[in-house]
């Protein structure tokens, strides 16, 4: 169970855009905890959660990219000891396929697709830390889908 109250707020961002179609509340929330967070000097895990959150809720691409990037530099910074602090129930190497996954498809969406199966090679290459549950199989349907999209046609 997340204990963390900064993530739980940044959770209740997901539910409004993935559950309830509200987009841009979604993205108002994310940008309100971004600066009470103190942006990307801010607690890694924070950093890292949000800026994946956020960057779903772009309706530019290059934003959509800029937030990605910044999720994978937080989670660098990340242990697992941090996570398991918060409550979050995954190491911090689960935590890359989903963010090279992201990363892939933006650059598949800017046509940079030698870059984006850069990403979707690191995206593969940590997919042992996922586990046989929803969350796992939702990236791995992802990299399934993103493959095909990148196969030579």
């Amino acid at each position: 169970m997340i204990v963390d109250a900064t993530l739980a707020r940044i959770n209740e961002g997901v539910q409004a855009h993935h559950q309830q179609g509200r987009r841009e509340a979604a993205r108002d929330l994310f940008a309100q905890i971004w600066d009470e967070i103190g942006g990307e000097r801010g607690d890694p895990l924070h950093v890292c959660v949000l800026a994946h959150a956020m960057a779903d809720v772009q309706d530019d691409v290059p934003q959509e990219l800029l937030w990605d990037r910044r999720a994978l530099a937080a989670v660098d910074l990340l242990t697992d000891a941090r996570l398991a602090q918060a409550g979050v129930p995954m190491r911090v190497a689960g935590l890359y396929p989903s963010l090279h996954l992201n990363l892939a498809d933006c650059y598949r969406k800017l046509g940079d697709l030698d870059r984006a199966r850069e990403h979707l090679g690191h995206a593969r290459a940590g997919i042992d830390a996922l586990g046989d549950d929803e969350y796992g199989q939702l990236i791995r349907s992802g990299l399934d889908r993103l493959t095909q999209q990148l196969a030579p046609g």
